[in-house]
């Protein structure tokens, strides 16, 4: 696919973002060369699926370098800080959002075993295989709403290396056998590397600042975040606000005077079948118990549930935190928490973050990982997916309105060469310049032009190989 001038709803996006900069910060409003490039950037992203500069430089036929793009991307700059932020303040002014739910999750980003040049790559277990991979690990907090659901936070997050190194000596000392007493203590946390619950929890803090005036329903988290300190902090910060997490089957709870682990519980008590729509569509029979227990870790009352799909065997155990709740809104407000890992999929199958988003250094992970954000805010901006949110009609796929952007990108380009005053002539310009760029590139599989050798055995070396059979017989 080809990238021609930008497309007027990226063109609309950007100039929607430099108001929204110049109001929250005058310096850093976004200069005309800016502008462009944003746009470009934006609308490469989507065509070439990723933060290559080599590709967009191919895909907008040497019109735009690599160097050039590059250097924008580098050049230091204020909006930088505040574009995430302004992009989200578009999007809820866009629609009139006032109110919604917040996912949190974490996700992997594998990368090659030997870079080092790529900011907080570390080793972490592969979920796939079961072995460990290197790579980024991202905290990502989502948005939901009655209409649109897209991201609104984003950190990286790496585990401290002397906790790291520390963890995997006492493994290996406690398999041999040697006594606590003998063994290292636990190094204390460095704060340069915090906790996955400690990073949640600031990115819940920045997004609470900068929009107090949204009405929060509830805050959904897995299973890592069902700690006392984070569902208690969390709820506090949003007034009192329900936050949904899981329990570890595991996990002492408190019966009148007796503890049980929450799955001898519920096996005591077994749930009775509740049905629910999931995410607010297709109706589907669950098995549902629920009550107020003390959970002893967190020294105070939660509401616990099981529950368990339909087919399934084993229940998953759900922990929140304001027990004036009914058991199906419960139930129903957790189906959401699915919604990101389909956003995690269409992040790094369609907008660039899964495909070639290497730059090096902390700005270049930063700002890629921006940019490629801004992808997905952008397509939100569409003008057939505005159409069809606005008729509260489903919405289109990411990877459908991407494979439209394709096409609007290469008509957009035959349709310059058309428009122009001399047609034929332009063709030849671009059909030279894409020959140019597209020119192909010697491969090293082919060994024509090469010498593969001498492939014969020598008269001299005969009468040897023979005594050196009869040697070995």
């Amino acid at each position: 696919m080809l990238i021609g001038e930008t497309l007027p709803f990226i063109h609309d996006f950007v100039e929607e973002l430099d108001q929204g900069l110049q109001q929250l910060n005058p310096d850093a409003g976004l200069t005309p060369g800016q502008k462009e490039w944003l746009g470009l950037c934006l609308q490469g992203i989507l065509v070439t699926n990723s933060v290559c500069w080599v590709r967009m430089e191919r895909a907008s036929l040497g019109r735009y370098s690599d160097g050039m793009l590059s250097w924008h991307f580098r050049r230091p700059g204020e909006y930088w800080e505040w574009l995430l932020q302004v992009s989200v303040g578009v999007i809820l002014q866009s629609y009139g959002i006032q109110e919604g739910m917040l996912v949190l999750d974490d996700t992997d980003r594998p990368r090659s075993k030997c870079t080092t040049q790529i900011y907080q790559v570390h080793t972490f277990k592969d979920k796939t295989s079961g072995g460990t991979r290197n790579g980024q690990c991202l905290v990502v907090l989502l948005l939901v709403t009655a209409t649109v659901t897209f991201p609104v936070g984003v950190e990286f997050y790496m585990p401290d290396p002397a906790i790291t190194a520390w963890t995997k000596q006492e493994r290996a000392l406690k398999g041999r056998g040697v006594p606590k007493k003998a063994r290292p203590a636990k190094p204390e946390r460095d704060p340069a590397y915090p906790t996955k619950q400690a990073v949640a929890v600031t990115l819940l803090k920045r997004f609470q600042t900068a929009f107090s005036w949204l009405r929060i329903r509830a805050v959904l988290a897995d299973a890592l975040y069902g700690t006392r300190t984070f569902l208690d902090e969390t709820s506090a910060l949003f007034g009192g606000v329900q936050v949904i997490s899981q329990l570890r089957k595991n996990q002492k709870v408190r019966f009148k005077t007796r503890e049980w682990s929450v799955e001898t519980y519920f096996q005591k008590f077994p749930g009775t079948p509740l049905s629910i729509r999931i995410r607010g569509g297709v109706e589907q029979v669950t098995t549902v118990g629920s009550a107020r227990l003390l959970v002893t870790a967190h020294q105070t009352k939660r509401f616990v549930l099981a529950m368990k799909y339909e087919g399934e065997d084993e229940y998953r155990y759900l922990v929140a935190t304001d027990m004036s709740w009914r058991t199906e809104d419960l139930v129903q407000a957790h189906t959401v928490r699915w919604l990101i890992e389909v956003f995690f999929q269409d992040w790094k199958a369609y907008e660039g973050w899964g495909q070639l988003a290497k730059q090096p250094g902390e700005d270049g992970s930063r700002r890629s990982l921006i940019l490629s954000l801004l992808c997905d805010h952008c397509l939100l901006r569409h003008p057939d997916q505005r159409a069809r949110i606005e008729r509260k009609q489903p919405a289109y796929t990411v990877g459908s309105l991407c494979e439209a952007v394709k096409v609007e990108s290469l008509m957009q380009c035959l349709w310059q060469v058309a428009s122009s005053e001399n047609p034929q002539e332009r063709f030849q310009q671009v059909a030279a310049h894409a020959k140019a760029v597209f020119a192909p590139r010697e491969s090293g599989k082919h060994m024509v032009g090469r010498d593969l050798g001498r492939l014969e055995s020598t008269p001299s070396l005969v009468y040897r190989a023979q005594v050196a059979l009869k040697t070995a017989s």
